[in-house]
């Protein structure tokens, strides 16, 4: 049974939604970053939704593009991460601001 057009833009904005919250609410580098990946796939329902409506490939040719995209982003995310959890021995985001503090005291 096929979905109709308005329920898969009420999801796709429903998870879109939650991915906000989590990104303004969270601390945590990884909740943010899968916050981040939710907004993404959310982004990616729509423009399929939209490439069905329409009757065209382009949605879905640029959706693909994005997960292509958020692929290499995603390996870039997690060795950003192992880095600075080497640096700091933690996760959470308010330990990663004093990063260019730190590295101005030591040009001094």
């Amino acid at each position: 049974m096929p979905f109709s057009f308005n329920s898969l833009m009420i999801v796709a904005i429903l998870l879109f939604s939650v991915g906000i919250a989590g990104v303004i609410s969270r601390r945590n580098i990884f909740v943010i970053y899968i916050s981040l990946e939710l907004m993404l796939n959310a982004i990616n329902l729509m423009l399929i939704t939209l490439s069905r409506y329409f009757a065209s490939l382009n949605g879905q040719i640029l959706a693909m593009m994005v997960v292509a995209v958020c692929a290499a982003e995603a390996a870039l995310f997690l060795s950003l991460v192992v880095l600075m959890y080497k640096r700091k021995g933690c996760v959470d985001t308010d330990k990663f601001t004093s990063l260019s503090q730190n590295r101005d005291k030591h040009h001094e």
